[in-house]
């Protein structure tokens, strides 16, 4: 069986407005995500879900995505005006949060994630 060391987990912030908090998903396991208060919470409960997703997966004879299939890497790169790199920039330190973090939060909420 696939172990929960061989699949990628993303972890991303939940805006206040919707509870707050981390977010962990499974890029190649549709549906299998956790959430918790710390990202070590997050982490620990994504550990659970795959575990739970992994015996439903073989209980219902159903495959089990190999690990690194889900077609994406996770990165992009994209250029954006002077003016809005400073006021996101601006907006990330009132957050007390790194650029990416503040950006991928955005990202997430408008695309209603």
């Amino acid at each position: 069986m696939n172990q929960f060391s061989d699949y990628k987990i993303e972890i991303t912030p939940i805006v206040k407005e919707e509870g707050g908090g981390f977010l962990a998903t499974f890029p190649d396991l549709p549906g299998c995500m956790a959430d918790g208060e710390t990202m070590e919470q997050a982490l620990m409960e994504a550990k659970n879900a795959f575990n739970c997703w992994m015996e439903a997966c073989l209980e219902w004879n159903k495959n089990i995505p190999t690990p690194g299939t889900s077609g994406t890497s996770g990165r992009f790169v994209t250029r954006v005006p002077k003016s809005l790199h400073a006021r996101l920039t601006a907006r990330a330190k009132q957050e007390g949060v790194s650029l990416n973090t503040f950006v991928v939060a955005k990202l997430a909420e408008g695309v209603g994630i």
